[in-house]
């Protein structure tokens, strides 16, 4: 099962992509997780957002593996808890379908697109940098993994 981030922006500080490399070499060779980054649109000035929202979130579901569930991380979503998010891996992972994450760009995923993914998952309240969110994702998949396999990490 593959678990595949999509994510709008490139070249990420190298803490972001240590982190990330981090926690993708610890998930079990079963349950491998990637990222693919979509370029960030262009914003001038007299930008026209809701286009290039539009452009971006279009390639962020394009990335996603085909017949994949795909959750939107979206500041309107359901917030889940660790454990309801290990519960809902276990659930996954049994289903058997590999989970594509999508991740906009500044102004977010558009709301054809939110509307087109299985789930909307909220981080919560807090207002995070995007390259803080990859990692955050990250780390909390490999946490709840820990947690569905009594793993000592989730505990220390």
């Amino acid at each position: 099962m593959q678990l595949l981030v999509a994510a709008v922006g490139q070249r990420m500080p190298r803490w972001v992509n240590e982190a990330w490399v981090e926690y993708a070499r610890r998930m079990p060779s079963g349950l491998k997780l990637s990222m693919r980054e979509i370029p960030l649109a262009r914003r001038g000035k007299n930008a026209d957002t809701r286009r290039l929202t539009a452009t971006e979130s279009a390639a962020l579901y394009a990335a996603m593996p085909q017949r994949a569930r795909v959750i939107a991380l979206d500041l309107t979503g359901r917030q889940w808890s660790t454990e309801e998010l290990a519960a809902n891996l276990e659930g996954w992972m049994t289903e058997g379908r590999d989970v594509g994450f999508m991740i906009g760009g500044p102004d977010g995923i558009s709301s054809d697109y939110r509307q087109k993914a299985d789930n909307r998952w909220s981080l919560g309240p807090l207002t995070l940098p995007h390259p803080l969110v990859r990692v955050v994702l990250a780390e909390q998949l490999y946490r709840a993994w820990t947690i569905t396999r009594n793993h000592p990490y989730h505990r220390g």
